[in-house]
């Protein structure tokens, strides 16, 4: 399945390995996708749509077993504060629907900020930007093709 996430890997002569899974619109948090590609869900990294009331729209890549520390965004982005956009407003800003967000060819170019445990491992997995897709990739890569900056953006679930 060719994606425009995946294009652009393509592109950038990215290693990469696909992993399709069986979509529930009920149940599409990263936690359950993590479980059917078969990975840890600290491994399982979602993009989320974030705005400051300085900086404007952001992408916040956090671990499937984490929520967003909008605080911490806010101190990594220069905004005083930040939140997640509404869910109406997601696919207008970046082009994909909720369960495909991917900071990979999103519909303009955001700032990236990624949790800063995206070094602990040898390979994560973000969407490909289709629900039902996922694509495993190292770090690096990642972090090179969406030009992100690691930041400690992430908190454990309340």
């Amino acid at each position: 399945m060719k994606t425009n996430a995946v294009r652009l890997l393509d592109t950038l002569g990215v290693q990469y390995e696909l992993r399709e899974y069986e979509v529930d619109p009920e149940a599409l948090d990263a936690e359950s996708v993590a479980r059917k590609i078969g990975l840890p869900a600290e491994q399982v990294f979602k993009t989320l749509v974030a705005r400051g009331d300085r900086k404007g729209v952001c992408l916040a890549v956090v671990p499937g077993n984490t929520e967003l520390d909008e605080k911490a965004l806010a101190h990594a982005t220069g905004d005083r504060k930040t939140e997640v956009v509404p869910l109406k407003e997601v696919q207008p800003l970046t082009g994909y629907i909720r369960g495909g967000v991917t900071a990979l060819a999103c519909k303009r170019t955001y700032p990236v900020f990624v949790d800063e445990t995206v070094e602990l491992f040898d390979v994560i997995a973000v969407s490909a930007g289709m629900r039902g897709l996922q694509i495993v990739l190292a770090p690096g890569d990642y972090l090179s093709a969406v030009h992100g900056t690691v930041a400690a953006i992430a908190r454990n679930k309340t």
